[in-house]
């Protein structure tokens, strides 16, 4: 079910800072006045996820977002040392707590970023903080990682 809610064109623009350009760590987003995806804030390339977690509980137990994540960890191929390696996570914020009407739309126009974001690691459904937890994500992240 499409919301009719568009993606600004900074939206797209931003990402590729952080796709190609490394310019950000995270970028956090928000539907303005039910019509369009906006940036909402972003962290440079020296903040780390407590930061990005950190900004998302200060919104209160009410607001909604859309995280873009550049998460970076160590992983092992089969026979390998470790590696470092990153992923962006795009993650949707919906605390329990929210007004229903809120989370549907946040639910409903999740689509149309993930089409405007190409090239995404993991997309990540978060209601509470546990579930944003970076142990949490790195277990999805490595669920699916090439071993």
């Amino acid at each position: 079910m499409a919301s009719g809610v568009q993606v600004a064109d900074e939206v797209v623009e931003e990402y590729k800072f952080i796709k190609k350009g490394k310019k950000y760590r995270y970028i956090v987003f928000h539907i303005a006045d039910e019509k369009k995806i906006c940036i909402d804030s972003s962290g440079d390339r020296e903040a780390v996820y407590q930061d990005y977690l950190d900004y998302l509980a200060s919104l209160g137990p009410d607001e909604c977002r859309y995280g873009l994540y550049d998460f970076e960890f160590e992983h092992a191929c089969e026979g390998a040392a470790d590696t470092k390696r990153s992923k962006l996570i795009l993650m949707i914020w919906c605390p329990d707590t929210a007004k229903i009407k809120k989370k549907m739309l946040y639910s409903s126009s999740f689509d149309a970023l993930k089409h405007a974001l190409e090239g995404i690691g993991k997309y990540i459904q978060a209601t509470d903080m546990s579930e944003a937890a970076p142990e949490c994500i790195l277990e999805k992240i490595k669920s699916t990682a090439r071993s």
